[in-house]
């Protein structure tokens, strides 16, 4: 491969980590081609970039990045395939049920919401993360929650009020 060749993919791959919140780094080598296929629709249809990387230049677009990188650099051994997504744990997600199927997709790393998370290992944990659209679902639902009690109180005081009324006048 050319000089210019590795200078381009190079940046390709760094607007391309600019360009995503999070990426998943895997080891993708002993799947064939069918699932291979299947795992790429599979990232198709959720939204995850996929895209095979050679290590030595994912590295030098790592280092040419503003943010610090170095926790991933040992995690750059064997094939190298990465997922990439706004959502922080849509790829964990989809490897976890790949897995389900087929155990040769294995989570190498992760860099979500400016952390790493290094090993197969930390799969669950990544699956656990709640991505920005849950959290502002449950801030929402937090704080409906009081109003809508005010909301029925005063529906169910209006009511008994009512109730009492009628009760009287009938008297």
């Amino acid at each position: 491969m050319r000089k210019e060749d590795k200078g381009t993919i190079i940046a390709q791959i760094a607007d391309t980590v600019k360009e995503y919140s999070c990426f998943y780094l895997a080891e993708t080598a002993t799947l064939n081609a069918e699932k291979t296929s299947n795992l790429r629709r599979a990232c198709f249809k959720e939204g995850i970039k996929m895209m095979v990387v050679k290590n030595a230049l994912l590295h030098k677009a790592l280092e040419g990045l503003d943010a610090d990188y170095t926790p991933l650099y040992s995690s750059l051994k064997g094939s190298t395939t990465m997922f990439f997504s706004n959502v922080g744990n849509a790829p964990a997600k989809l490897i976890k049920e790949f897995r389900k199927t087929s155990e040769d997709l294995v989570l190498k790393a992760a860099y979500v919401e400016e952390g790493f998370y290094i090993g197969a290992d930390q799969l669950d944990t990544l699956v656990a993360i709640k991505s920005k659209n849950e959290l502002i679902a449950e801030v929402i639902a937090l704080l409906q929650s009081p109003a809508k009690n005010v909301v029925s109180a005063l529906q169910s005081g209006g009511s008994t009020l009512h109730g009492v009324l009628q009760t009287l006048s009938e008297r």
